[in-house]
């Protein structure tokens, strides 16, 4: 069965920082090669050619696709798929694809997409970021610049929705995998608990809040989610319809009660824990959910080896849930050991959760 290739939707408004936090990925994707679909238009279409001109290994000007006639939510068919068509079809084909929206686009039409015939069996969302601009919220704004904003509006002869931004500001919300509140290092830290708190009450359970400053986070953090957004709409139905389209999706409670994380905007840490081999894969992943609630990590991933299997069980934690199987045998000399990669915020007790994974 041929891998799917991994994309992140990188979503927010206008002057939220998608730019610059994409920017920071592909400095910091080590030599991942990542492809991009950028989605601005009109006078404001400069994403691409601010990426185009970065200087960065990894950002050849065929690996960004600027979509310029309007909000990728209003032309998925004649804009998005053809786009996403060509970056798959490409050899070698990308590493990863990250998609930044427009700060008007409605993120679940565009997660819908992916199961259109096609793209479905070769590209699947790896997860939703969203962007919030902290010091917009903080006044009581989702955007700083409601001109800008109105301009975009103005520029767009495809928007076939003219939605408040309070409720885009909503179904971004209601769509998001990770929420990144950004400009972190202009508010104070009373300002920042309290509007990471009210992000918090507004996800879905599950749902990561961080804090960064100049959407400096990780690669490890943002990419690699394994969420497979597009066969998951109803739980992340859009709050306000806004389109035509057939919506089949209600809204529903999330099984699973998953525990938030709020994170600073400090540096972001990993470290290999190892051990030998584990008895009981679901008790194991009970130990390793706890050990997330209670360390606050925000990512953990390897493998175990199982006794008496001969099968290598692969784990993939984004924080407390965990998704585990068998991709495959170990090979002929290979250690039969259990290998873990925590990810977090700086100041991890390694020690702690070495001791508490190995128990």
């Amino acid at each position: 069965m041929v891998q799917k290739i991994p994309a992140t939707v990188v979503t927010g408004f206008l002057g939220a920082g998608k730019t610059t936090l994409i920017r920071h990925l592909i400095e910091t994707a080590g030599g991942k090669r990542i492809a991009l679909i950028i989605n601005e238009f009109g006078d404001l279409g400069v994403d691409g050619e601010i990426l185009k001109g970065c200087g960065i290994a990894g950002c050849a000007e065929d690996d960004i696709v600027e979509l310029s006639n309007g909000c990728i939510c209003c032309t998925v068919a004649e804009e998005f798929l053809p786009a996403i068509q060509k970056l798959i079809d490409r050899e070698p084909a990308p590493d990863h694809i990250v998609i930044e929206t427009s700060g008007l686009a409605l993120p679940q039409p565009l997660v819908r997409a992916f199961n259109w015939p096609g793209i479905r069996t070769r590209v699947t969302v790896d997860g939703v970021v969203t962007l919030v601009d902290g010091p917009a919220l903080a006044e009581g704004q989702f955007a700083g610049d409601a001109a800008a904003i109105d301009a975009q509006r103005a520029a767009d002869g495809n928007l076939d929705h003219e939605t408040p931004l309070s409720e885009l500001f909503e179904d971004q919300l209601a769509c998001a995998d990770m929420v990144v509140l950004n400009k972190a290092d202009l508010l104070t830290p009373e300002l920042l608990e309290a509007l990471t708190g009210r992000l918090r009450e507004a996800v879905r359970p599950g749902v990561s809040v961080l804090q960064a400053a100049k959407g400096a986070v990780d690669t490890a953090v943002l990419l690699g989610l394994g969420i497979g957004a597009e066969d998951d709409m109803a739980a992340r139905g859009e709050v306000h319809h806004h389109h035509d389209d057939d919506h089949d999706d209600d809204d529903e409670d999330d099984e699973d009660h998953h525990h938030h994380h709020d994170h600073g905007h400090d540096e972001f840490e990993s470290f290999v824990v190892s051990r030998g081999e584990i008895a009981d894969p679901a008790a194991f992943a009970e130990r390793v959910a706890e050990v997330i609630r209670a360390h606050d990590i925000l990512r953990l991933k390897g493998f175990a080896a199982v006794a008496g299997k001969p099968m290598r069980l692969s784990l993939q934690a984004v924080g407390p849930r965990i998704d585990s199987y068998f991709d495959r045998p170990f090979a002929a000399g290979e250690a039969r050991e259990t290998r873990l990669v925590v990810i977090g915020e700086a100041g991890l007790d390694r020690a702690a959760i070495a001791a508490a994974l190995a128990a």
